[in-house]
């Protein structure tokens, strides 16, 4: 008890020691009661699936969930999930889970529409899971192996496939437009509609570089110009066969024409020699054989015009 002034100014003082004390005491026994539940936060067995190491999947049996943070019902599974990976180890099988938001790429490749969507992976085959999405009954489809009367994927709508591998970068591709626009209209202070101008412009000059570039593949995988000139030389060697046939037609009948006239104004000469010699060895007997000497005359004035001075015309 303070019996002076001195003890009574101290009292208070004792008083407001001890309340800071119980406060610190409070304070310190609610922040220990949260450790617990940081400490299980940050040794969740749950493995956070990405692109980079999206390939894990591939091999062993794994749950996946692919959930996106705003997803009301994803955020209703999330404790079963964890508590799902808690046993993972005594079912044998590892639970991942795959933020949508973050991994474009990987909700592309699995074709994600629905969330949140489970799907069960065994040393690459992938199954959708389609039952409850209570713990109880994913617990029963591993242990009974129930996930065995469901039909896998097929091949070609495999995420490992190429077709699944080209759908991944289309979704990745949206992002980063989607991402673009915003940086434009945010960060710059572009109107969306000159955004959009923007992204029309780079489309149409895109295609038009991607289009020729397919013709030039097109032209060296199906060349058609040596083509043309293999049909082109066919074609002169038709026209230019009929044209030398026909001109070997005229040169053979001008040669024919010039043969014939050569050998009839030899003939000629010849016929026109012989007679001469005959009137030579009839003129004798002139008188004996009169039509020989009308067959002379008339020789002679055939041929009169090409000798001037024959002795024939004196």
């Amino acid at each position: 008890m303070c019996t002076d002034n001195m003890a009574g100014q101290k009292c208070p003082g004792r008083l407001e020691g001890l309340r800071n004390m119980f406060w610190f005491c409070v304070a310190f026994v609610i922040s220990t009661a949260h450790v617990p539940n940081v400490r299980a936060q940050s040794q969740s067995r749950v493995v956070t699936v990405a692109d980079a190491n999206w390939t894990l999947i591939l091999e062993g049996e794994w749950m996946v969930k692919f959930y996106a943070p705003w997803c009301p019902a994803c955020q209703h599974i999330q404790a079963d999930w964890e508590a799902l990976a808690r046993q993972s180890d005594s079912l044998g099988i590892s639970v991942g889970k795959v933020d949508v938001t973050q991994q474009p790429g990987l909700s592309g490749r699995f074709l994600v529409t629905t969330l949140p969507t489970i799907f069960h992976a065994k040393d690459g085959s992938f199954r959708r899971y389609m039952s409850s999405r209570t713990i109880e009954d994913i617990q029963a489809y591993v242990v009974q192996k129930k996930w065995e009367a469901v039909e896998p994927l097929p091949g070609w709508k495999s995420p490992s496939s190429i077709l699944m591998s080209g759908m991944a970068g289309l979704f990745r591709l949206s992002v980063w437009i989607r991402q673009i626009h915003t940086y434009l209209t945010d960060t710059l202070g572009i109107p969306s509609w000159g955004s959009y101008v923007i992204f029309a412009i780079v489309t149409l000059f895109m295609g038009l570089v991607l289009g020729l570039m397919l013709v030039l593949i097109a032209d060296c995988i199906c060349p058609s110009r040596p083509k043309r000139n293999e049909e082109k030389p066919v074609v002169y060697t038709k026209d230019e066969g009929s044209e030398d046939e026909v001109d070997d037609t005229v040169t053979e009948e001008k040669r024919m024409s010039d043969l014939d006239n050569e050998s009839e104004r030899v003939s000629g000469e010849d016929s026109t020699d012989e007679e001469g010699g005959s009137i030579t060895e009839v003129a004798p007997g002139s008188i004996d054989q009169p039509q020989v000497e009308g067959t002379a005359d008339s020789s002679v004035r055939k041929r009169k015009p090409q000798g001037p001075n024959s002795p024939e015309e004196t």
